[in-house]
């Protein structure tokens, strides 16, 4: 079932989602070589607490982590650990927040040190494909609409769009229906309607678009061993504009 927000419960995800993006911005500025993952999620959890929030994916399902930190080839659901960080890694932190039982997730994508040419141009192709996604979310439109902007940019830009995770409702729950797939056909599934919120999350490769999960049940890799990427926005759906809450 879908779920539409108040004006009000809209109002208190914005301010949630605005401290969510200073949280990921002060990830990105202390994610130096040789921290580790570990660090970098003890760092998440202290900063979630200070806003006076509570780290969504800690515990769920059994995740050990506060937030997904992925790695290069693993696109989605990394477990922080002892892995330190190198340079020319591509980071990428999923972190989803909740206070007075409302829910916003965003996902950061950057590099320790300078990127490559390759990093630079899948982040490049993964930002575009977000705010195609998210121009397209607007009342009128359909979730395959979403989808297919997503595609669009991202296939035609020579990367692939992978399948078996996709985007989703969110708000009072961490995920909520619709299942927004980063795939599709134009005026196909569901129509977007005012009080819609939203996570749209392009998870993207530079190579074949299988992944494999490893044995401890979450960190999917794409099954090539080529270069990933994932961003995402929660956006608010409203009469007359579609709002990105998740931005500062």
């Amino acid at each position: 079932m879908i779920v539409l927000k108040t004006a009000e419960e809209i109002a208190k995800m914005r301010l949630l989602g605005q401290q969510l993006a200073r949280i990921l911005h002060t990830l990105k500025q202390q994610a130096k070589a040789g921290m580790t993952t570990a660090r970098l999620d003890e760092i998440a959890a202290s900063e979630t607490e200070l806003v006076g929030a509570k780290c969504a994916s800690h515990g769920y399902r059994g995740f050990p982590g506060h937030c997904c930190i992925s790695l290069n080839e693993t696109v989605i659901h990394g477990i922080p650990s002892g892995r330190e960080l190198e340079e020319g890694d591509l980071v990428s932190i999923d972190h989803v927040i909740e206070r007075d039982g409302l829910f916003v997730d965003s996902t950061i994508s950057f590099t320790i040190g300078l990127p490559s040419k390759a990093q630079t141009r899948i982040m490049e192709v993964c930002s575009r494909a977000l705010a195609e996604g998210i121009a397209i979310a607007r009342p009128g439109k359909t979730i395959g609409d979403i989808g297919n902007a997503v595609q669009s940019v991202v296939e035609s830009s020579g990367c692939s769009v992978i399948r078996e995770f996709v985007g989703h409702g969110i708000g009072r729950a961490m995920h909520e229906d619709p299942q927004i797939p980063n795939f599709g056909r134009s005026e196909t599934g569901v129509m977007i309607v005012p009080g819609m919120t939203l996570a749209i999350e392009p998870m993207i490769a530079e190579g074949s678009h299988h992944v494999r999960i490893a044995k401890d049940g979450w960190t999917a890799s794409m099954a090539d061993g080529k270069l990933s990427c994932h961003m995402e926005h929660t956006v608010a759906v409203l009469e007359n504009e579609t709002v990105v809450l998740t931005k500062i």
